[in-house]
């Protein structure tokens, strides 16, 4: 069966380890087709500087580029309930029924997967990639994947160096003034200034 590699986040704003993240696990699982897809946000973070559905969607197309073999979904910001994972892995299954599934997570979720809604309902559906976000958890990954193993889970623990950054970090350092060129695409970081985002003053 062809492949269908999934990797959902809020990307607020999207960076280069997200990049770094989504380029190990297409290596690790050479899919036919990739969709990626910005998750809503609760309005009570709204005071926190993030920002809109759109301005997220194009900056995702700026860093990862508008190829044949990429989609990029609306489905969970259009959504009015609860984005749950296994709401829209189910979505997807259904759109795509020739295809199996492949789900990119944090290393901090794979640990933390079996506190996730309907975790076991996930593991049926799809095989979870795992990409680290911090180096030194190797330990914790390996005994995480033995546990949802047990379950009946299917896990890929890709091999990379972890790019240890946060989007809120990222979202600090432009609120106070700070330019973060290494850790964003060049367009991104001209798309976050010529639109005023997570600047102060567009936050009064």
């Amino acid at each position: 069966m062809k492949k269908l590699l999934i990797y959902g986040g809020t990307f607020d704003p999207v960076h280069m380890g997200h990049k770094n993240a989504f380029d190990a696990a297409k290596a690790a699982v050479s899919p036919d087709l990739c969709v990626i897809i910005p998750n809503a946000i609760p309005p009570h973070k709204a005071s926190f500087g993030l920002v809109s559905g759109e301005h997220r969607m194009n900056m995702l197309k700026l860093t990862f580029g508008e190829n044949d073999d990429i989609i990029y979904s609306d489905y969970e910001l259009n959504r009015e309930e609860k984005s749950y994972s296994v709401y829209t892995l189910s979505h997807f299954k259904e759109q795509y029924p020739d295809y199996d599934i492949y789900f990119i997570v944090g290393s901090d979720s794979l640990i933390n997967f079996s506190k996730w809604y309907e975790y076991e309902r996930i593991l049926k559906m799809c095989t979870l990639v795992c990409v680290s976000r911090q180096n030194g958890d190797r330990a914790a990954l390996e005994e995480a994947k033995a546990f949802l193993e047990a379950k009946g889970g299917s896990i890929i623990i890709c091999d990379v160096t972890a790019f240890e950054v946060s989007s809120s970090e990222i979202r600090k350092m432009l609120m106070n003034g700070e330019t973060p060129s290494c850790y964003l695409e060049e367009n991104v970081v001209k798309y976050i200034y010529e639109n005023s985002l997570y600047q102060k003053e567009a936050l009064n």
